[in-house]
C-alpha cells in the first residue's frame, strides 16, 4: 500500500464512517480528521493539545476567511502519524464538547494518502447523496 499501514476491523465495529474496504477486504483509514461545529475562538493549538490524547499529530488547522486571517470558519483539520490514532480519535472525541460546543469528529474525506491508495488499488470513492433541494422563496419583508 502507498501508506505501508493495513488494518483488519470487523464491519460491525460501528466505524464505517472512517473506512473504505479494499478488495482483500480489509478496512483502509486515513490519517487526517474533519473536526466540525467548532467555536470560533478555537483556534489550531487548541486542536492540537486536545487531539494528542488520541496519538501523535503532526498537522492541526482551524480553517479561516480571508487568507487564513479572518474569522474562523467553524471547522478544521486534524492529521496523525497512523491512521489507528485517527481512528481513535474519531471514538474518542466525535460529539464530546470543545470550548462550549459538542463537536463533530470523522474522516476527512479529501485525505490525500486513501485516495492515492483507492485510485491505486481500483476502490471506487464513496460518494455523498445530492443535497435535498431547500424550499425557495423567503424572507426578507
Amino acid at each position: 500500500s502507498c501508506c505501508g499501514v493495513h488494518i483488519s476491523l470487523p464491519l460491525t465495529c460501528g466505524v464505517s464512517c472512517v473506512a473504505r474496504m479494499g478488495d482483500e477486504g480489509m478496512m483502509r483509514i486515513g490519517r487526517r480528521c474533519f473536526v466540525g461545529n467548532l467555536a470560533w475562538s478555537t483556534s489550531w493549538q487548541d486542536l492540537k493539545d486536545v487531539f494528542k490524547e488520541a496519538g501523535t499529530v503532526v498537522y492541526a488547522n482551524v480553517v479561516r476567511d480571508g487568507n487564513g486571517q479572518g474569522r474562523s470558519k467553524g471547522w478544521g483539520i486534524v492529521e496523525f502519524e497512523t491512521p489507528e490514532q485517527a481512528l481513535n480519535a474519531v471514538g474518542k472525541f466525535n460529539g464530546t464538547e470543545l470550548a462550549g460546543r459538542n463537536i463533530i469528529v470523522r474522516e476527512d474525506r479529501e485525505d490525500r494518502d486513501l485516495k492515492d491508495y483507492n485510485r491505486q488499488n481500483g476502490v471506487e470513492s464513496t460518494k455523498r447523496p445530492p443535497k435535498k433541494e431547500r424550499g425557495g422563496g423567503g424572507g426578507g419583508g
